[in-house]
C-alpha cells in the first residue's frame, strides 16, 4: 500500500483532534498513532503531500509533522521528532484502547 518504511508499530487510537494544515484549523479522527507518524482522517482534500501538520492530541502536544500520503479521506502524517512511548501508551490506556487487543503484525 505505502512504500513508506515504518519505525514502530502503529497502535489504534479513535480520537478527535484539532490540528492545523495549511495555517488553518482541521479537525480530524486521529485512527491509530506511533513514535514516528500517525494516519488521520478528515473531509477529502483537506490536505496534500508536503503539508505541515500541527497536532494537539488530547492536550499533548505531538511533534510536528509533514504529511507522507494521501487516499481519499485518509492521510499519513510522518513527525519530525519522535513521541515518546509512554506518551502513546498513556493516550491509548485513557482512551479505553486496550493495547493487549494490538496485533503489530496488521499493517
Amino acid at each position: 500500500m505505502h512504500s513508506i518504511p515504518r519505525t514502530a508499530d502503529r497502535k489504534p487510537l479513535s480520537l478527535m483532534v484539532k490540528s492545523r494544515v495549511r495555517s488553518r484549523v482541521v479537525f480530524v479522527d486521529l485512527i491509530d498513532i506511533s513514535e514516528g507518524g500517525c494516519k488521520i482522517k478528515a473531509k477529502s482534500g483537506f490536505a496534500s503531500i508536503g503539508d505541515r501538520v500541527v497536532m494537539k492530541v488530547d492536550g499533548i502536544n505531538a511533534p510536528m509533522g509533514t504529511i507522507a500520503w494521501v487516499e481519499g479521506e485518509f492521510a499519513g502524517v510522518a513527525f519530525e521528532g519522535q513521541m515518546h512511548a509512554a506518551i502513546i501508551d498513556h493516550l491509548c490506556k485513557q482512551n479505553g484502547v486496550s493495547l493487549s487487543d494490538f496485533d503489530p503484525g496488521k499493517k
